[in-house]
């Protein structure tokens, strides 16, 4: 009977504790989730501010000032900034050499890396050392050298000058991180493909490509958008203003006797939204990339 009796004290313990612990769980994960949309907000907090002042006419900023709502929607910043930027051209020329710069990065980066990774060259580890410094030099050490190269090469204020330059640089950090993926390629699938005849170029595009491939869209993304975002290159080597992107175009709103937070607030965000709107479509790509990062 004793035993029967101490049983039930232990069952009813466990049960308790079992509870316990999974109030404890929940209380930590709404803590969690607190922390996260405190985050959240704070991190979109530049981009309301943005948008808000973006939307406001000049007489209501000096009015009411940065943080109040607009007291009307007024979009002649944005059509102004579109006007005074030629937006339209700024815009395609960003989207071209941006694009360009993701494809020919990753096919550069996946080159690099199979001869690194897979082909075992002399020098693996001293080539990715070096790549690895050209990822942490700074842009303004290279900035004259370039220059000096895109002129005596007929380059200089061409949109090509610019794709070889980003395609190069990022290409860096491309190839150390897929070197260090193909470094683990499984042996056995090369082997296997060499005894039934394929070259390397077939073992590339057809053994190590399909299971790279969400890498590499990984890959292309940040190229895509770390390129938009470039501005002391393009507005050193792209003095046309046909020529120009969006982040030079941008420079327009601010000068020595010019100031006009409405006009900024515009320019940031017609500069932002078309790499916000690239991110939401190839979102799932991306997160399909970062999960999958691996061989399988």
């Amino acid at each position: 009977m004793a035993d029967a009796v101490l049983g039930i004290g232990e069952a009813v313990t466990s049960k308790t504790a079992v509870a316990h612990a999974r109030r404890k769980r929940g209380a930590s994960r709404w803590l969690v989730l607190a922390l996260v949309v405190v985050a959240l907000a704070f991190t979109l907090f530049p981009f309301f501010l943005t948008l808000i002042n973006a939307i406001k006419s000049s007489v209501d900023y000096a009015a009411n000032g940065p943080l109040a709502l607009p007291a009307e929607i007024d979009f002649s910043a944005i059509g102004k900034f579109w006007v005074l930027s030629d937006f339209t051209a700024k815009l395609f020329n960003s989207i071209l050499i941006s694009a360009a710069v993701a494809i020919f990065g990753a096919a550069l980066s996946l080159f690099n890396a199979y001869a690194i990774g897979i082909g075992k060259v002399r020098g693996s580890r001293a080539i990715l050392v070096i790549l690895l410094l050209g990822i942490m030099v700074p842009q303004e050490s290279i900035v004259y050298p370039l220059y000096y190269m895109a002129k005596l090469t007929g380059l200089y204020d061409t949109q090509l000058s610019v794709i070889i330059i980003f395609a190069v640089l990022q290409s860096a950090f491309g190839t150390y991180l897929l070197s260090s993926v193909l470094g683990s390629f499984p042996r056995e699938i090369l082997e296997a493909a060499e005894i039934d005849g394929a070259s390397r170029w077939q073992v590339l595009w057809f053994v190590v490509v399909p299971v790279l491939r969400p890498t590499l869209m990984v890959i292309a993304t940040f190229f895509f958008i770390w390129t938009w975002n470039e501005f002391l290159i393009p507005l050193i080597f792209l003095v046309s203003n046909g020529h120009q992107t969006v982040s030079v175009a941008m420079g327009l709103t601010r000068g020595q006797n010019l100031s006009d937070p409405v006009l900024q607030a515009a320019a940031s965000l017609m500069g932002i939204t078309p790499t916000v709107i690239f991110f939401l479509i190839f979102q799932r790509t991306l997160t399909r990339g970062v999960v999958v990062g691996a061989v399988k």
